[in-house]
């Protein structure tokens, strides 16, 4: 082995060595160390190789796997280990040049083959140890999903979270032991499982494959969604005018935002909507309104949003650079300062001003640095008497532009 990395995460099917391609199985034999979870490491036939045991939590099982760095070591792993498998964590903490993967088919590739699923369009998530929420922003009639599940108990409790959102419509295929002699799919709608019809002894390892349906309310594609899906005080971009904002913003993959004076979090929560790989931290001074975006991210299924409960500018100090940054409170020559200073060239800059002095403050900036500056002013029909007429909001001053 000794042109072969160190370690090898070998992708177990049901069956474990039965069908096992030729690299895997001399993986193996070669092993002076095998690593696995209990249900994987019982599968084995007897090898020459030291078992050990993966513990629980997975991340205990890390600084363990590298005390072994240097012997060769074989990690076991389901299916396709970097399709929401344990490879994707592994490759953060090893080099590629020490580890090679031998992907056995995933459990979702098996799902899509019993049910007949395009998996380009069949959206997939691992949710063994993640909030349902996350399926949020994805129910949609029509839309075909499936999901990792930590055991069988958490079919019935994502029925539950489906029927609390209102779509116990959906139908469910409860597909179990994939690829092995234990297989078994079966079909129920999601309201059917808190009833007397619920599947019952759902076995391990199980992938829940749903097909969404019913009238419970879904988040829109576009920027601007609804005030209502946001949480607040009052203190929120209204629609209209995040959208613009978020237009401003121009959000691209992998970027990350600062969201100063975070309200209800929903320039950040929108910013993260737009791209799995984006990133966003709000700022919020008031601790009740952080506490709330929280709420807000937990409950949409973004709870990837960074949340800081201080004071900016000083609240700024120790995050990362951003890509853009947008400020919705508390505009000062101090923030502006600081804000200009961090930002990298060719990064994007939308302060919103309400008042007067916000005003003033943005043209001073706009004439100096260049950009865009807009006012926006948007009136809504409202009730006049017996007729109907058009109330004004407070204008917005909108200045954007690139470093």
């Amino acid at each position: 082995m000794s042109d072969t990395p160190w370690l090898t995460i070998v992708g177990l099917g049901e069956d474990a060595l039965d069908g096992l391609p030729p690299a895997s199985r001399q993986a193996l034999a070669d092993a002076k160390f095998i690593m696995g979870a209990a249900r994987h490491v019982a599968l084995l036939p007897d090898l020459d190789a030291e078992i050990i045991t993966w513990p629980v939590p997975f991340s205990e099982g890390i600084a363990q796997l590298l005390d072994l760095r240097g012997e060769p070591v074989v990690m076991l792993a389901s299916g396709d280990p970097f399709w929401h498998g344990a490879g994707a964590v592994l490759a953060r903490h090893i080099p590629p040049s020490e580890w090679r993967a031998l992907p056995a088919p995933s459990c979702m590739s098996l799902a899509a083959a019993s049910l007949g699923w395009p998996l380009e369009t069949t959206l997939t998530f691992g949710l063994h140890a993640a909030r349902f929420s996350q399926l949020k922003p994805h129910l949609f009639p029509k839309s075909r999903i499936i999901i990792t599940l930590r055991d069988g108990d958490a079919v019935a409790q994502c029925a539950d979270w489906l029927v609390s959102e209102g779509f116990g419509a959906s139908n469910l295929h409860v597909l179990e032991a994939l690829g092995g002699p234990r297989e078994r799919i079966r079909h129920i709608m999601a309201a059917d499982m808190l009833s007397d019809m619920a599947l019952t002894d759902i076995q391990h390892p199980v992938v829940l494959a749903i097909e969404v349906a019913g009238d419970g309310a879904v988040i829109p594609l576009a920027s601007g969604r609804p005030d209502d899906i946001f949480e607040n005080d009052g203190q929120i971009t209204k629609r209209p005018i995040r959208a613009l904002t978020l237009s401003a913003l121009a959000p691209r993959p992998h970027e990350y935002l600062w969201d100063i004076g975070g309200g209800s979090g929903s320039i950040g929560l929108e910013w993260l909507w737009a791209h799995p790989t984006m990133r966003a931290t709000s700022v919020e001074i008031d601790a009740t309104r952080a506490e709330r975006i929280r709420d807000n991210a937990r409950r949409l299924g973004l709870e990837r949003l960074n949340v800081v409960t201080g004071d900016a500018p000083d609240a700024l100090t120790w995050l990362d650079t951003p890509d853009a940054v947008f400020i919705g409170g508390g505009i000062s020559h101090q923030m502006l300062d600081t804000v200009w200073d961090r930002l990298p060239d060719r990064g994007r800059l939308v302060a919103n001003g309400v008042t007067l002095e916000a005003e003033v403050l943005l043209a001073e900036w706009h004439a100096e640095k260049g950009g865009s500056l807009m006012r926006i002013e948007l009136a809504q029909s409202k009730p006049l008497g017996r007729k109907r007429g058009w109330k004004s909001s407070y204008p917005i001053v909108q200045w954007s532009v690139t470093k």
